[in-house]
């Protein structure tokens, strides 16, 4: 691993950490006007990820310069998806890999160990082989069919619960998750979740974010979860 970019101070470092462990509600999400992604925020976004799929590398360093600014505002930690390489040209927190991205142990290396490192896990296998990689968190699912992964199976709750007894770290339960079907989600073991749709189709983003975190934080406040030691 890399030794920390003579920018990145301890201090900083830290609070990107403390940030994550903290985060309940991560919005993934493509390049949203600033007052969208404000909203959010507002609402109640704990982390973005900012996920820009067959886009040249200027707009997606464009984009995310323009996020960096905004979730530096707030205090919140932006993830750039798939590309560890424009990480120091966005001035991003992290970066978020899928199963056929870019290697962790090769992601890692680009950015090295001061930043986060997220992995996409859709399978029992994938969680643990996750945990033995050194990743900062993962994202289970999908729990429910989604638009946003067409051809990917829905993984339903059980991942989720196996992920509440194994992971160690931070971990999103993630697809398809809205206000009608989060407290199953909770139940099942998840202290965390990602949206995409619940939010950013939302005619007020701000409201959604803000209903979806209140349910979230609710429902964890009375105990129904089974808990994990994630975040602890």
């Amino acid at each position: 691993m890399l030794p920390p970019r003579p920018c990145q101070t301890l201090a900083v470092i830290a609070a990107r950490f403390e940030h994550l462990a903290e985060a309940s509600l991560y919005l993934v999400c493509g390049a949203l006007p600033d007052t969208r992604l404000e909203a959010a925020l507002r609402g109640g976004v704990g982390i973005v990820q900012l996920r820009c799929k067959d886009t040249d590398d200027a707009e997606v360093i464009a984009a995310g310069k323009r996020f960096a600014r905004v979730c530096e505002r707030f205090g919140v930690p932006l993830i750039l998806n798939d590309r560890p390489d424009l990480l120091d040209a966005v001035g991003a927190d992290g970066v978020h890999l899928g199963q056929d991205d870019v290697a962790v142990e090769h992601a890692r290396k680009l950015i090295g160990a001061e930043r986060i490192v997220g992995l996409s896990t859709h399978t029992q296998e994938q969680i643990d082989s996750a945990l033995a990689a050194g990743v900062d968190y993962i994202g289970v699912g999908p729990v429910h069919s989604t638009p946003t992964k067409p051809g990917r199976p829905a993984v339903g709750t059980d991942l989720v619960a196996y992920a509440a007894t194994r992971a160690s770290i931070p971990f999103f339960a993630i697809g398809g998750i809205d206000g009608d079907n989060v407290d199953a989600v909770v139940a099942a073991g998840a202290e965390r979740v990602a949206v995409v749709r619940a939010v950013t189709l939302a005619s007020d983003p701000e409201r959604a974010a803000g209903e979806l975190r209140a349910k979230l934080d609710q429902r964890l406040q009375e105990g129904v979860g089974v808990g994990h030691a994630a975040g602890a």
